[in-house]
């Protein structure tokens, strides 16, 4: 069926991924706006956000690109956004320790601490570390296969989109766009899926099925 490869990393490894015996629910990023955002497909929309409300609208949206509206829903705490912060969140919560929660909420509203989802680009913001376990996202469930290759790999591909003109109006658009953000990227599965033939690590994982 459809969806039956992640059975068993749901049931092995939600608990310990999410924190969950800290807290519930976890607070998941949905994937759209995540690779939207870190394999840079938002480089090359052509729309802006404006086009897509209603011909009823009162123009809130006017100059805003669809990466403006995911920044400002991980501002404004409506879905959230990782990274969070362009800083380490374990230094976050010694900074928390040792001067207070205040203090935090002072430096981010002081612009002293940014919002990730504000500079997508800049290298302290990038993933780092990807591990797919029993899922074969690259060259199959990717949404815009040739923009992980170019963008988070750094591979080549068959690409033939072009940077849009049209740029967000608070998100930073820096003019060199990034090829090849991952460090690592860890597959586990049991099979020589598209995935693993890229991965630089493969653990073969057999599990309920094999």
């Amino acid at each position: 069926y459809v969806g039956q490869e992640k059975c068993r990393p749901q049931t092995g490894w939600a608990t310990l991924a999410s924190a969950s015996d800290w807290s519930r629910p976890p607070r998941h990023m949905a994937g759209t706006p995540y690779w939207y955002m870190h394999t840079d497909q938002w480089r090359y929309d052509q729309f802006t956000a404006a086009e897509l409300t209603s011909p009823l609208a009162e123009g809130l949206m006017d100059g805003m690109h669809a990466a403006d509206c995911i920044a400002m829903s991980a501002k404004l705490g409506w879905m959230p956004s990782y990274p969070t912060f362009d800083r380490n969140p374990l230094a976050l919560g010694q900074l928390a320790a040792d001067n207070g929660i205040e203090d935090v909420v002072r430096k981010i509203e002081a612009n002293e601490i940014h919002y990730a989802a504000s500079d997508p680009d800049d290298p302290k913001n990038w993933p780092r570390v990807l591990t797919v376990w029993r899922a074969n996202l690259l060259g199959s469930s990717a949404k815009g296969n040739e923009y992980f290759l170019r963008h988070l790999l750094g591979t080549t591909g068959n690409f033939r989109a072009t940077p849009s003109t049209i740029k967000p109006r608070d998100v930073v658009s820096r003019e060199d766009i990034p090829e090849g953000k991952l460090d690592l990227l860890v597959a586990l599965d049991f099979r020589m899926t598209s995935t693993t033939m890229h991965a630089d690590v493969v653990l073969p994982a057999a599990t309920w099925y094999e």
